[in-house]
C-alpha cells in the first residue's frame, strides 16, 4: 500500500514525521457505468477544450481558480508550493478534546498514520498512549490535495488514524427539518421505546454484510449465464401507518425477542408504568409492602376459616343438635302461652 501523503505532526515542540495511509476503499462499493440503452456502448467524458472544442489529452490539464463566471485564474503546483502556510507540510495539533465533542456531521475520509522512519517511532507511540491515558483526540489543521482542511487524530487499536473534518460553514443549516410543531410523547411510551432498545442484541457478522452487492452481483451472473437470479427467501417486514403507538412498540418488542430464540417471546410485553425498564419506582415498592400485608392477613383469615369449617358440622348437623333445637322450641312455645293467658286473665 502506498501512500497518499507524508507530513510531519507538530505536537509542541515535539515533530513526528508520519506518512498518510487511504483508510476506506472506494473501489469496494458498488458503482455503474453509464451506457446507450440502444446498443450497450459505453458513454464516456471527454476532456474538450470550451474555447477549441478539441479533445486534450490528460498532462494538457492543469488547475485554475474561478473568481467569477467568465474569469479563471490558471494556478501551477509551483503557485501552491508556494503558500505561505505552515500546514503545507505538517500537521499542527490545536487542542485535545473529548471524542465526543466532534460533531459526527463533521467526518469526512480517514487516514492511517504510520511513522516515517526509525526516529518518528518513539514520539509516534509516546502521542498514541498519551491520548489514550488522557482518553482525549487531537485537532488540528493540515492541507492535503492542494487544499487546507480540518483533521482529528486519535489512537485506534495500536495506530494513529486520522479522520478529515469539514469546516463549521460546510455544515448546513437545519432550517425545515424540524417539525412545524410541537410534539409531546407521554412518558411511558418513551419507556416503552427504551425497552424496545434494551430488546436489541449486539451487531452480528450478518448485519454488517453488504447484501445489495451480492444480490446484484447475482443478477449480473444470471444474466451472463441466461438463467434468472436465484435469492434467498427473506421475510418481509410489516410497513404501513403506525396507529398505535403502544401497541406497535409492544409487537417490536415481541419480534426482537422471537429473532434471537428467547421462549417467552409470545408473551413479551412493555410496561407502561414508573419503572417499566426493571427500576421500581417508590409507589410500586408501596404496592408490593401493600400486597405483602395483604397476604399475611388472608393467611391469618384463611386458617380461621379452616378451624370454623371444621367446627361447622357439630353445629348444623347430628342428631345432639336437632334435639337440642327442639327443646328450644318447646321452651319459647310454653313461654308465649303462659304469657297469653295473663293477657286474657288482665282483659
Amino acid at each position: 500500500m502506498r501512500p497518499t501523503a507524508k507530513f510531519s505532526i507538530s505536537f509542541g515542540l515535539v515533530t513526528i514525521p508520519v506518512a498518510a495511509y487511504n483508510a476506506t476503499d472506494s473501489s469496494a462499493s458498488v458503482s455503474f457505468v453509464r451506457i446507450h440503452t440502444a446498443d450497450g456502448g459505453r458513454v464516456r467524458n471527454q476532456p474538450v477544450c470550451s474555447l477549441e472544442g478539441e479533445e486534450i489529452t490528460p498532462d494538457e490539464i492543469g488547475r485554475g481558480y474561478q473568481v467569477d463566471k467568465d474569469t479563471v485564474v490558471p494556478l501551477s503546483d509551483e503557485d501552491l508550493d508556494a503558500l505561505p502556510l505552515p500546514t503545507a507540510k505538517t500537521l499542527t495539533i490545536l487542542a485535545f478534546v473529548a471524542a465526543g465533542d466532534i460533531d459526527p456531521l463533521q467526518m469526512d475520509k480517514g487516514y492511517y498514520l504510520s511513522a516515517d522512519g526509525a526516529a518518528a517511532s518513539k514520539p509516534y507511540v509516546l502521542l498514541r498512549d498519551a491520548m489514550e491515558r488522557h482518553e482525549r483526540v487531537g485537532l488540528g489543521k493540515v492541507a492535503l490535495h492542494g487544499r487546507e482542511t480540518l483533521a482529528m487524530i486519535r489512537p485506534v487499536e495500536g495506530a494513529l488514524v486520522m479522520q478529515v473534518l469539514l469546516w463549521p460553514h460546510q455544515i448546513r443549516p437545519m432550517e425545515g427539518v424540524l417539525p412545524d410543531r410541537e410534539v409531546d410523547v407521554p412518558a411511558d411510551e418513551v419507556e416503552a421505546a427504551e425497552t424496545l432498545m434494551d430488546s436489541y442484541g449486539d451487531l452480528s457478522e450478518e448485519d454488517v454484510h453488504d447484501h445489495y452487492r451480492e444480490a446484484l452481483e447475482e443478477i449480473v451472473a444470471a444474466k451472463l449465464a441466461h438463467r434468472e437470479p436465484h435469492f434467498e427467501e427473506t421475510e418481509e417486514k410489516p410497513a404501513g401507518q403506525v396507529m398505535d403507538l403502544m401497541a406497535a412498540l409492544q409487537d417490536s418488542v415481541r419480534a426482537a425477542k422471537k429473532s434471537r430464540g428467547e421462549e417467552d417471546a409470545e408473551h413479551a410485553t412493555v410496561t407502561s408504568l414508573s419503572g417499566a425498564s426493571g427500576r421500581p419506582g417508590k409507589k410500586t415498592a408501596a404496592k408490593k409492602a401493600d400486597a405483602k400485608k395483604t397476604t399475611g392477613s388472608t393467611a391469618a383469615g384463611g386458617s380461621a376459616t379452616k378451624k370454623s369449617a371444621a367446627r361447622a358440622p357439630k353445629a348444623t348437623g347430628g342428631k345432639k343438635s336437632t334435639s337440642t333445637a327442639k327443646k328450644t322450641a318447646a321452651k319459647k312455645t310454653a313461654a308465649a302461652k303462659k304469657s297469653t293467658g295473663r293477657g286474657r286473665r288482665a282483659g
